[in-house]
């Protein structure tokens, strides 16, 4: 259990500490609330001057009648509890996502790729090898730049059913890793150790390798990039609850003018890497019957 306080100083400056990470013996509220007031109480702090919680919202941290929020208001009636900001707007986002078809497929199709390649070793390290090929040919034909910081060593990341920018990251590492993934799995699907192996490496490049997936890659990646800055500024220790609203009024104005004016740049964009890993562009001047 990890314990952070917040406080406001002398100087009427709010501050945040990280105190401790404590080892629990199991996560019920009573045991975390003992475990809490032991180190408060060791640190010469009074429990009554406590005047706010902040937990996720797991039942046995915010449960209204057994949880440890319940539990500190029974002994500070004024230790308000506040849902994190920040995790509120992952699970929302989290449960938008479920609602869209599309956007689901695509996060069950990335989430299978992403540990199909990354459950064993031996895979990750085969996937570093053909990443350090096709590093090493773009230096000897210098079609990329180099420098400090540039061309640093990656994984691919899986994402968290809680931590929205998590989602982010694995789009973000499978693009940067796509032409080395499909080459990987391309190997695994004609030279796999069993039947098993071959037979889901080739379901995935399959899955990877369509349309859909490389559309719903982009946009996912617009729109997180998005959610992701508004993520990070609610992270911020000096958060107030005025500039929050200002971070979410600013990233809905900014996705509704990429509702409005960002249709042409986006779809020139997923044509442009469709090209690039050699993915069927259907011709959207054909008719379509249903």
């Amino acid at each position: 259990m990890t314990i952070i306080l917040r406080f406001v100083d002398c100087n009427g400056f709010i501050r945040e500490r990280f105190v401790d990470i404590m080892s629990v013996v199991d996560t019920n509220a009573l045991t975390l609330k003992q475990e809490i007031c032991k180190m408060i109480d060791n640190n010469g702090i009074l429990v009554e001057n406590m005047r706010g919680q902040g937990y996720d919202g797991a039942s046995n941290m915010c449960g209204s009648w057994n949880g440890l929020q319940a539990l500190f208001l029974q002994d500070c009636p004024y230790a308000y509890y506040v849902h994190c900001f920040s995790h509120c707007l992952q699970l929302a986002l989290n449960g938008v996502a479920k609602d869209v078809k599309v956007v689901w497929r695509f996060f069950s199709m990335l989430t299978n790729i992403v540990n199909f390649v990354s459950a064993f070793a031996k895979r990750c390290n085969e996937l570093n090898l053909i990443r350090k090929v096709e590093l090493k040919e773009l230096l000897d034909s210098r079609e990329f730049e180099t420098g400090r910081e540039l061309n640093q060593g990656h994984s691919l990341k899986r994402a968290r059913a809680t931590r929205w920018g998590s989602h982010f990251a694995s789009i973000t590492s499978l693009m940067s890793l796509f032409k080395e993934t499909k080459i990987l799995l391309q190997e695994i699907s004609e030279h796999g150790p069993n039947q098993q192996f071959r037979g889901d490496a080739e379901s995935n490049y399959i899955a990877m390798m369509s349309f859909e997936f490389g559309f719903a890659s982009l946009l996912m990646d617009k729109i997180m990039g998005l959610t992701n800055f508004l993520c990070q500024g609610l992270h911020k220790k000096t958060q107030d609850i005025v500039s929050a609203l200002n971070f979410v009024e600013n990233t809905k104005s900014q996705f509704q003018d990429m509702r409005a004016h960002g249709w042409d740049d986006l779809f020139m964009s997923v044509v442009s890497f469709c090209e690039q890993h050699g993915i069927d562009v259907p011709d959207m001047r054909r008719f379509y019957y249903s």
